[in-house]
């Protein structure tokens, strides 16, 4: 309740869904990224206190926290693994799905869910954006691939290998979002 991502019933709130076609370049996922925006972060908690909530959401639910930072400005994917993000601070612009993909802000508070082989790059942020990065427990490498039509066909055939995680981050059932 404190990160303004679940409803009032405790169930995490219903993420926007965004789905990116293979570009030749960036596989991108038939999965949908999805999009949970916080109704509101309780105006108590700090920077610290948000990414020990996030933490602990994301652990609860067989997402393993594994950074705090921002995101590369240049267009890349992810091929072996899903990847998560929850905004500590600030708010930040990003282009998901390629270059010509979908600007996205997000703000404190908020959660994004990246299939792997989503493309993701920066394009703007407050000074104080940051975010904490999370992938399934079950993934526990991560590779980094630029938009190279030469790296493509032997990324979707990684990116059809990845598990699919049997919660969300936050919580729901990811065939819900996910069928």
């Amino acid at each position: 309740m404190d990160l303004g991502l679940a409803d009032a019933q405790g169930e995490p709130v219903v993420p926007e869904r965004l789905i990116f076609a293979d570009d030749g370049r960036i596989p991108n996922s038939r999965l949908a990224t999805l999009a949970f925006r916080s109704r509101g972060v309780n105006p108590v908690l700090d920077r610290e206190a948000i990414a020990a909530r996030f933490e602990t959401l994301f652990s609860a639910n067989d997402w393993r926290p594994s950074w705090r930072g921002g995101v590369y400005d240049y267009h890349h994917y992810h091929s072996i693994a899903h990847e998560a993000f929850g905004v500590l601070s600030g708010w930040g612009k990003l282009r998901l799905g390629g270059e010509q993909g979908e600007d996205v802000e997000l703000r404190t508070g908020d959660a994004l869910v990246l299939p792997a082989g989503t493309g993701h790059c920066h394009l703007e942020a407050s000074d104080d954006f940051l975010l904490l990065a999370a992938y399934p427990e079950d993934q526990r490498e991560l590779d980094l691939l630029r938009a190279d039509p030469a790296e493509h066909d032997a990324a979707v055939a990684r990116i059809a290998r990845v598990t699919r995680p049997t919660h969300d981050p936050l919580g729901g059932e990811t065939a819900r979002w996910w069928s």
